[in-house]
């Protein structure tokens, strides 16, 4: 992988567990083909698919947006009885 695009590819992101995520979902895509399997930019003559995915991060190809945590509230615990 190219370290550049990493970094650059991180700055965008902010979180290095979620731009795993993104990157490796992107690399399924780009290897199991169909419509989605096409790569969104032009030029990746040399470029491993992890490479292109990072690529096509940086280059606002790809956009992804960030799910809100709503298991986060206070939840009151289901109290189970007793056998007797």
């Amino acid at each position: 992988m190219n370290a550049e695009l990493c970094k650059k590819a991180l700055e965008k992101i902010g979180n290095p567990n979620v731009l795993v995520n993104l990157i490796s979902r992107r690399v399924r895509q780009l290897s199991t083909g169909g419509g989605s399997g096409r790569p969104l930019v032009a030029e990746v003559a040399g470029l491993g698919l992890a490479d292109i995915a990072l690529k096509e991060l940086v280059e606002n190809k790809m956009g992804w947006e960030a799910i809100e945590d709503t298991t986060s509230a206070v939840e009151t615990p289901v109290k189970r009885r007793r056998r007797s």
